[in-house]
């Protein structure tokens, strides 16, 4: 055994005795004083054992991506590739997702009582609604929101009301919009590797984008949306700083980022993978305008319609501690959260973030390699970021999947493909089969 693969079973043990320490852990302060508001830390979850009509699609998916993934996605023309991933992400997502049945597993995940569905109804007019969505986020606001839709820029909630404008309202829909559209961030990342490093790296990455353990709270939580949502952007940007049609790529690139921090407050930390887009890509100005100025638009139009932003975040920041934000300790989540982010990106990606990190090296990386290691730095720093500002003390294997995609191309650094791939398989089928999962 070499010693590069010797370091990277290395990490992944660690990392597994993080997950069972962040487990036994949680489980004594949960009994203690129920402080952690979870039921299987450091999931949202409780202890389920089962099968479903998905389970044996599951295991089907899985071993075709074991057995061809890694051959396939080497010999593949790139367009017939890309759709190949979403049409076999999509297929790993529904399966993981009717494990726990149609109504369980899809239709009803986003209408329970925190979530967008609830407050559809509200939406009638829709600028009256947005001048007095402030008004109340607060828990002791009359009409409060629900957690979800408190705790978001209405432009979560504004989605599932244009669904159901157009005709397609309900639980199923709102399940299959998340899934569906979340599944395409594989492609996204994809685009964005090969646009910055390497087409040779992209291929390599694209068995564990599909493959990945985080498709279990892709399908259906509304965050597997707003992953796609930024991964788009991402991969605009990157392709407008390389010189693909700069103009139109960095504008739609700047409106996908301006819708995307009107979908969550936290995905303003998008900037630093942004910043890394930019590093690598070129010094040229025009994309960069280009971008700004579709990145207003967003904000523009909420703003004349009479949401203010910042004013939204700084209400908020009140509700989370009113809320389980307020007792959820730190000193626990603040690792923890870490313990999620290794069960939604696998062991393998684990090992492949040891090689992709910047260090030391004994000769110098070619060009790819260190792009790739950038962009999946400035990935690894806003999840820490994140982390450390305390808004997101647990829940967060749903909130931190726009920035876990972007550790999982590391896994284009590892030898033994299949390998890894089995492991990633085999914790996603634990996971769904053994927890039910709040997502």
């Amino acid at each position: 055994m070499n010693r590069d693969l010797l370091r990277d079973l290395y990490a992944a043990v660690c990392a597994a005795l993080l997950v069972l320490t962040s487990a036994l852990v949680g489980t004594a302060i949960q009994h203690r004083n129920g402080s952690l508001r979870v039921g299987w830390p450091p999931l949202l979850a409780s202890w389920d054992p089962h099968v479903g009509p998905g389970t044996p699609a599951a295991v089907v998916v899985a071993a075709a991506v074991v057995a061809y993934g890694p051959t396939l996605a080497a010999r593949l023309p790139w367009r017939l590739l890309l759709l190949a991933v979403w049409g076999t992400g999509m297929a790993w997502t529904w399966s993981l997702a009717l494990v726990d049945g149609w109504h369980r597993g899809v239709a009803e995940q986003l209408t329970t009582r925190n979530e967008y569905l609830r407050a559809v109804g509200r939406f009638h007019d829709i600028p009256a609604a947005l001048r007095d969505f402030t008004r109340h986020i607060l828990i002791d606001s009359p009409d409060n929101w629900g957690a979800h839709v408190a705790g978001h820029p209405p432009g979560a909630t504004l989605t599932f009301v244009l669904l159901d404008r157009i005709g397609l309202g309900g639980g199923g829909w709102a399940g299959t919009w998340c899934i569906t559209v979340g599944t395409t961030a594989a492609v996204a990342v994809l685009v964005a590797v090969r646009t910055l490093a390497d087409e040779s790296l992209a291929r390599r990455a694209a068995p564990f984008l599909v493959l990945a353990p985080a498709a279990v709270w892709v399908g259906t939580s509304a965050d597997g949306y707003f992953a796609a949502v930024a991964a788009w952007a991402v991969a605009l940007l990157a392709l407008a700083v390389r010189g693909v049609r700069p103009g139109l790529n960095g504008f739609c690139s700047g409106l996908l980022f301006g819708l995307t921090v009107y979908l969550s407050y936290g995905l303003t930390l998008m900037v630093v993978v942004a910043g890394a887009v930019v590093w690598a890509g070129s010094s040229r100005r025009r994309p960069l305008l280009f971008a700004l100025a579709g990145f207003v638009v967003v904000p523009a139009v909420f703003t004349a319609l009479g949401f203010e932003w910042w004013e939204g975040y700084r209400i908020l920041v009140t509700r989370y501690y009113q809320g389980a934000g307020g007792v959820r300790p730190y000193g626990y989540w603040v690792w923890a959260n870490l313990a999620c982010t290794v069960l939604i990106v696998g062991p393998a990606t684990v090992a492949g973030v040891r090689r992709a990190v910047p260090r030391r090296h004994p000769a110098p990386p070619n060009r790819g390699d260190r792009r790739l290691g950038v962009l999946v730095t400035a990935a690894l720093l806003a999840l820490l970021v994140a982390d450390l500002s305390g808004m997101s003390k647990a829940e967060t294997e749903r909130i931190w999947l726009p920035f876990a995609v972007w550790l999982l191309p590391a896994c284009a650094f590892l030898t033994g493909a299949r390998g890894w791939l089995v492991g990633q398989a085999v914790l996603a089928l634990l996971v769904n089969h053994l927890l039910l999962t709040g997502w």
